[in-house]
């Protein structure tokens, strides 16, 4: 065989090799796509079962959470029933209480109604004694003139006096019984006042006072900045005293700097500016940086502060006080108080206080309470501003008052605090007894020494003015004054009315808080000696 026909022989053995080698892997492919097919149908059937079962699975869940929330909000529902039924409790029994309170206070106002009917009785019955009294009185009357007749006749008649001389001993011996007269019913008008006056006031008063707590604490009209040493009183002042003369014309405030040890004071009428001085100066000191352009950052930076923590004070005064819908103008104008003092009572401290003694007062006697409140609290607002406005106080809070429409007892409670008007109402009255009590109460105000000597002074000038007088002296720093008088210029019956003259005249020439207790002694003396 030639070459040819071995490669002819060679090739056709391996195509059909080749095709052998092809038929098997077809055979194997195909045994391997059925086995994968059943291993996917295996898988597929094992999936549907799976998903049959948390489809069943789900299902038994879906129903125990329906179950479930149907618990829950039978529960819910439950509970709001009940909260609803202890609603209905709470309101039946504060019904009832009311109910109760009413009744007590109807009791209470049916008691009193018998007590004014057995006053009125007791003031016919008084009343038909002193018409029987006067017309004894009358008959001892003309018995005293048909006796003063005869007595004139035999006077005249013994001693040859003239028409005057003996017109002169009757005056004289009259004026004496009519004074003793005067003294006795000055005395009975006044027992009897106090017997139905004192108890009731003090009830009453007591009662408002004791709801009242506060602190009895003295402002002071200068402004004190402690340093870290001396040397920083140099850069205070510093170069030229550039420093310092800018510091006074942006605040308006006087700074001192003396030999005080490692403190400066700030010194100035108005408090809100002194404040503002400072805060500023506070705040150079712990800086270190001071020089006119800083001074002048912190001076307008503090004023801004200022102004809201101002309007804190007044909002939270006004909370405290129950003014809830008081005008922010006038709340602003109420915090400017906090940095404002009356013979070193803080004023806003002062009004709040006022407004709590005039709240529980009204309360006693059955006025508005809240109305009670609000003019007590603003019945001061005037002295936030009579540094900057033209007027007193009380024109100043009565125009605030008008200008902000307020009600019309508040405008007059402000402007009759201190007897400038006419009170038009009871809550205006309590409003003046309830400045009154807060400013004498012990602790709560401070006078200068020269205001208090002056004082001490004008009462003994005022005692000793009178007819009769030996001496006079001031005590209880100015709460008591004691009168001596000469016991043969005045009688026991005399001595009375001059007590009351000299009330009087205490009561319509001075200012004071609180009261004075004024006594008049009189002693007769008999000194003899052993020799």
């Amino acid at each position: 065989m030639d070459i040819i026909s071995i490669v002819l022989l060679v090739l056709l053995v391996v195509l059909v090799v080749a095709f052998i080698f092809y038929a098997q892997n077809i055979k194997k492919n195909k045994q391997d796509a059925e086995s994968l097919f059943n291993e996917a149908e295996n898988k597929a059937n094992e999936v549907m079962a799976s998903a049959k079962r948390e489809a069943e699975s789900l299902k038994r869940e879906a129903e125990a959470f329906k179950k479930e929330a149907r618990y829950t909000l039978r529960e819910e529902e439950q509970k709001q029933r009940r909260e609803i039924e202890d609603e209905f409790k709470q309101e039946r029994q504060e019904l009832k209480e009311t109910e109760k309170r009413l009744k007590q206070r109807e009791e209470i106002l049916d008691r009193k109604d018998d007590t004014l009917t057995k006053k009125e009785e007791n003031l016919d019955s008084k009343e038909e004694n002193l018409v029987r009294k006067t017309d004894t009185l009358s008959k001892r009357e003309e018995q005293l003139a048909h006796i003063e007749e005869k007595k004139r006749l035999e006077l005249e008649r013994i001693s040859n006096l003239s028409m005057d001389d003996a017109r002169e001993i009757i005056l004289s011996e009259t004026r004496d019984g009519l004074t003793k007269e005067m003294a006795q019913t000055i005395r009975q008008s006044e027992e009897k006042a106090q017997a139905e006056a004192d108890k009731r006031a003090k009830n009453i008063i007591s009662l408002a006072i004791q709801r009242v707590s506060s602190d009895s604490v003295a402002e002071q009209t200068v402004s004190v900045v402690n340093l870290p040493d001396d040397g920083m009183k140099g850069r205070i002042i510093g170069r030229e005293g550039r420093n310092i003369r800018t510091f006074e014309a942006l605040t308006g405030i006087d700074v001192i700097i003396d030999d005080t040890p490692e403190a400066v004071v700030l010194s100035g009428f108005d408090p809100i500016r002194r404040e503002i001085a400072r805060m500023t100066l506070e705040q150079l000191v712990q800086d270190g940086r001071i020089h006119p352009a800083r001074i002048e950052e912190l001076v307008e930076k503090n004023r801004k502060a200022l102004d809201h923590k101002m309007r804190e004070y007044g909002e939270q005064a006004a909370f405290e006080v129950g003014a809830h819908n008081l005008h922010p103008d006038l709340m602003k104008i109420m915090g400017r108080l906090h940095f404002r003092t009356s013979y070193g009572q803080n004023v806003l401290d002062h009004s709040v206080e006022v407004a709590h003694i005039a709240g529980n007062l009204a309360g006693e006697m059955g006025e508005n309470e809240a109305l009670a409140k609000r003019a007590g609290f603003l019945h001061d607002i005037g002295k936030a501003l009579d540094h900057e406005v033209e007027g007193s106080h009380v024109e100043i809070g009565t125009e605030l008052a008008r200008k902000y429409k307020e009600n019309p007892i508040v405008i007059n409670t402000i402007a009759s605090h201190h007897g400038d008007t006419e009170p038009l109402s009871n809550i205006a009255v309590l409003v003046a007894a309830a400045d009154a009590l807060s400013a004498a109460r012990p602790g709560a105000r401070r006078e200068s020494i020269e205001n208090y000597i002056k004082r001490l002074k004008d009462l003994e000038a005022i005692s000793t003015s009178f007819d009769g007088v030996e001496t006079a002296f001031a005590l209880q720093a100015g709460r008591e004054i004691r009168v001596m008088v000469k016991p043969d210029k005045l009688t026991d019956d005399q001595i009375v009315i001059l007590a009351r003259d000299v009330k009087n005249r205490i009561e319509g020439e001075m200012d004071y808080p609180g009261n004075i207790k004024v006594t008049v002694i009189r002693e007769t003396r008999a000194i003899d000696y052993a020799k």
